[in-house]
């Protein structure tokens, strides 16, 4: 049984949900075929700048929704749909890591005699998306024939998906927007790129645009190294560094950015009350910035070479949840691992207060720190479970499911 607890604010909406307050947003879906050719006017009078707390699509439940395959884990679903959607992503890499697409289908009883596809979507207040992959079928004797190909894509207005709200839709490698007259916005596109690869021009695509960035402002963090060759423990050229990186590589310059701009007692203090007085010092003499860590009693300070690996880990994690500037949704992945039973209590309370200010998921499976983070006021707690292959929810009713319909 996996356990997700989801602190997420109710008392304040974050910076990023500014503009996004207009519920009447689903009077998209009932636009006429007329008027769908207005639809990328409207989007950009929104100002599709983030996701607000109920409007990640769909098996999950209310208020957080997000659509995932029903055999996967969240976490693992989570991340493919970031590396789809990144700068540099490679889609066959990820899966191959994964175990390939066999590894991430439906592995319950079969439904159907119909074509194995991969889908993974979510369901936003403006703007939604949802991809569908699966094998290649031109040449079934290459030596990589078990490569996933992109089959389609579609970008439509709203949640729930309507046909009337579809803007923009990628069918092998066309790419078409939708509505009131249709226009191609790419053609031979490969199919192992996404339609956000394939068009890139915010007058000409602003939808395309505007979800790309939304969702590469989210922030994924996921098995942090901690060995004595971890990126974390090694010096390197330091650059101002709102947002810590995936691997924690830039961790003292990331420190070093929340001194300067961010919250540095508040830094201060969560460092203390973790580890009894300890205090963070960068050391900026040389390009190479060096992190360190003061505790009493000590003649001089720990080195980032020296830290245990708990200890190390508990820094990764503070660092990326004091950033200067919190992306709007924040997922961690297991974070209690490797840590002290005594970080686990000031890693909830962490957790609690950045949940104030921004959207943030946690997928744990130790009980301390569920308990812990359910004491937090706004924590929504959602315990999963594994029934014949689907990932489900325990006791929840079909009323009860957040709406989603796949294009």
């Amino acid at each position: 049984m996996a356990n997700v607890p989801v602190p997420i604010t109710t008392t304040a909406a974050p910076a990023f949900m500014s503009g996004l307050q207009r519920r009447e947003d689903g009077l998209l879906l009932q636009l006429s075929s007329a008027e769908i050719a207005q639809i990328e006017a409207l989007a950009a009078r929104l100002g599709l700048n983030g996701l607000t707390d109920d409007s990640v699509g769909a098996v999950i439940g209310r208020p957080v929704r997000i659509a995932v395959l029903d055999a996967s884990l969240l976490a693992r679903q989570f991340w493919l749909m970031l590396t789809v959607l990144a700068p540099s992503w490679d889609l066959v890499a990820a899966l191959a890591a994964e175990g390939g697409l066999p590894a991430v289908f439906w592995a319950g009883p079969q439904r159907s005699r119909e074509p194995t596809r991969l889908r993974l979507g979510f369901a936003g207040q403006t703007l939604s998306y949802a991809i569908e992959l699966g094998y290649r079928v031109d040449d079934q004797t290459s030596a990589f024939a078990l490569d996933p190909e992109i089959k389609r894509e579609w970008i439509w207005a709203g949640g729930p998906f309507h046909p009337r709200s579809l803007l923009v839709h990628r069918q092998g490698a066309v790419v078409e927007r939708c509505g009131g007259g249709s226009m191609r916005l790419a053609v031979e596109v490969s199919p192992q790129e996404s339609l956000f690869t394939a068009v890139s021009d915010p007058l000409e695509a602003p939808e395309v645009f505007r979800l790309r960035r939304t969702i590469l402002s989210w922030r994924f963090y996921d098995g942090f190294r901690t060995d004595p060759e971890a990126p974390a423990r090694q010096t390197r050229l330091a650059t101002r560094t709102p947002s810590l990186a995936a691997d924690g590589a830039d961790l003292a310059a990331a420190i070093q950015t929340i001194v300067e701009i961010g919250d540095r007692d508040g830094l201060q203090r969560a460092i203390a009350d973790a580890f009894g007085g300890c205090r963070l010092v960068v050391d900026t003499s040389q390009p190479r910035f060096r992190l360190t860590l003061q505790q009493p009693g000590l003649l001089r300070a720990l080195d980032a070479t020296e830290l245990s690996d708990g200890t190390l880990r508990y820094l990764l994690l503070t660092a990326a949840l004091f950033s200067p500037r919190l992306p709007p949704l924040l997922v961690l992945n297991e974070p209690e691992n490797s840590l002290h039973p005594d970080l686990i209590a000031p890693l909830a309370r962490l957790i609690g207060d950045v949940s104030m200010r921004t959207q943030v998921w946690v997928i744990a499976h130790n009980d301390a720190l569920i308990s812990e983070l359910d004491r937090v006021a706004g924590c929504r707690t959602l315990r999963l479970e594994r029934e014949q292959g689907a990932t489900t929810i325990p006791g929840q009713t079909v009323l009860e499911r957040a709406a989603w319909r796949w294009p």
